[in-house]
């Protein structure tokens, strides 16, 4: 421990062991939005390469900048040795802006820089609100339940983050089962491993080798350059005009943005518990301006302090590991080594790690919430199970085009709804949850935990406020219009009205006194 006065060391041992752990994540992430920008968004690899990965670089190295001299600042006010907050490109955040921003853009327009340049404007204005949480984030988090936030995560962590690399895994079981088992021992199990090497990087090595050897892996320098970073003015202000021709996009940024900024607060508390303190406020707009910084020199995706301080603290780290992650990923993306890494390292082998991501997400979530609130986390879960299905119903119909077949009616097609219907695929429902899944499943969720708790007021208030924009499709709808009382609109009203309204009948004592009885609701 150091004293006041004392000089902080930057580098100590307990840097190397978690300088790999972390590495590793962002590795991970890089690589997962440089594949599926290049082969499912058919963006050229002077995109992929030449300006997202190096601008995420970028973005990575800024924010890492600011908490390195956070944590100098921390050290020295505090007078003892800090581990610096973990930080790079936020996982579901990420799949949000892949699946619900990129490609609708892609899908829609066959178009791969228009979606880059709407990804970047997204990146852009999700910066500014990621940047608002240290003036709003404290009164959202005080009304919103837990539950709620975090359930609707879980959703995108079960179906995108969890069952999509899961199914790659079967495509490759011989990689990923070898891949997966080394996860499931020393990330799931926590089990050590040989020289207590950190299981995503073995997984990694081992995946990759065994895919050598099957000749499912190449090793090839196609990509590998020198690609500084520069910024796209132009292409960014393309990108935000489209957004705000298209407000419809905007609605999957706000909440997401929130829950990140949310995050970022959970995240900082952890460290003080753990024993070292942050300003919440300077972490949320170095959160916010690093994602703006990313967009600029031409990366969609947000960034943000990770979870997992504590687990590096217990390492012994300082500040060195997140530094050798800034410089380590940034030598990578300059020189275009990622795309060596792509066709090195296969996505069966890199899966499993966004599997236990996912893992985590979920399990996570039950520990940070009260046991009463499971149903309000699996309820907020369900709206993105729809929006799976959805969008892969979208899928299937793309490949029924591509492989040949004829005359096939659009999803939605009256004929067609009818006949899903008959065969108990409920596609008008199922569009319905899907749209605005994000903010439907928080919505829900904190409905749902509020009833168990007995706050029938905050229920019927959030009832009331999906009512409202569900009229105006910021939900439930494919785009903003003008206010319109749909059934589902209605459909919150009687909600809402019961709600707030009913247990007035039973008198004031009833609904309260079975949540008073509970000392953890009482505390709140």
């Amino acid at each position: 421990m150091a004293q006041a006065g004392q000089t902080y060391r930057l580098f100590d041992r307990g840097d190397f062991n978690a300088f790999w752990a972390l590495f590793t994540d962002n590795l991970i992430n890089l690589m997962v939005l440089a594949g599926v920008c290049q082969f499912v968004f058919q963006m050229p690899a002077e995109i992929v390469y030449g300006r997202i990965v190096p601008g995420a670089a970028i973005a990575i190295l800024a924010g890492i900048c600011v908490y390195v001299l956070l944590a100098i600042r921390a050290a020295r006010l505090h007078g003892h040795d800090v581990t610096a907050m973990p930080y790079g490109i936020s996982t579901p955040v990420m799949f949000v802006y892949l699946f619900g921003v990129i490609g609708p853009i892609y899908w829609a327009t066959n178009d791969a820089m228009l979606a880059w340049q709407v990804g970047i404007g997204a990146g852009f204005i999700g910066g500014i609100v990621a940047a608002l949480g240290a003036v709003v984030g404290p009164w959202l988090k005080r009304v919103t339940p837990r539950a709620g936030m975090l359930g609707t995560l879980c959703g995108i962590a079960l179906v995108f983050i969890g069952s999509v690399p899961l199914a790659e895994i079967f495509e490759s079981p011989i990689i990923g089962f070898t891949s997966l088992t080394i996860i499931l021992w020393g990330l799931v199990g926590r089990f050590r491993l040989p020289w207590n090497i950190p299981a995503g990087l073995l997984a990694l090595l081992i995946g990759t080798i065994v895919a050598l050897l099957m000749g499912k892996s190449s090793l090839s320098i196609e990509g590998v350059g020198f690609y500084p970073p520069v910024p796209y003015f132009g292409d960014l202000m393309a990108g935000i005009q489209h957004l705000l021709e298209n407000p419809d996009l905007l609605l999957v940024l706000v909440p997401v943005q929130i829950y990140n900024f949310i995050e970022t607060m959970n995240n900082v508390e952890s460290a003080e518990a753990a024993g070292d303190s942050y300003p919440v406020a300077t972490c949320q707009i170095t959160d916010g301006v690093g994602t703006m910084v990313g967009a600029l020199f031409g990366s969609p995706f947000p960034t943000t302090a990770y979870i997992g301080h504590p687990a590096y603290k217990r390492m012994g780290a300082h500040s060195g590991y997140i530094i050798m992650v800034g410089i380590v990923v940034s030598f990578a993306a300059f020189l275009g080594l990622l795309a060596f890494l792509n066709n090195l390292i296969p996505i069966a082998a890199a899966a499993p790690v966004l599997v236990f991501v996912a893992l985590s997400l979920i399990t996570n979530t039950a520990f940070a919430i009260r046991t009463e609130h499971i149903a309000a986390v699996a309820f907020a879960m369900l709206p993105h199970v729809s929006a799976f299905l959805v969008t892969k119903w979208g899928s299937l119909m793309n490949a029924l085009g591509a492989t040949g077949v004829e005359g096939l009616p659009p999803l939605g097609d009256e004929a067609l709804t009818q006949a899903l219907l008959q065969q108990g695929a409920y596609y008008e429902g199922h569009l319905a949850l899907s749209q605005g899944a994000i903010l439907t499943g928080l919505i829900w969720g904190a409905i749902v935990a509020s009833v168990i708790d007995g706050r029938f007021r905050v229920a019927g208030g959030f009832a009331l406020a999906a009512a409202v924009m569900s009229s105006i499709g910021v939900i439930h709808g494919p785009s903003l219009h003008w206010p319109e009382l749909n059934s589902i609109a209605i459909g919150y009203l009687i909600s809402a009205a019961f709600l707030i309204i009913y247990p007035r009948f039973l008198g004031d004592d009833a609904p309260q006194a079975e949540a008073e009885d509970r000392p953890e609701i009482a505390a709140e």
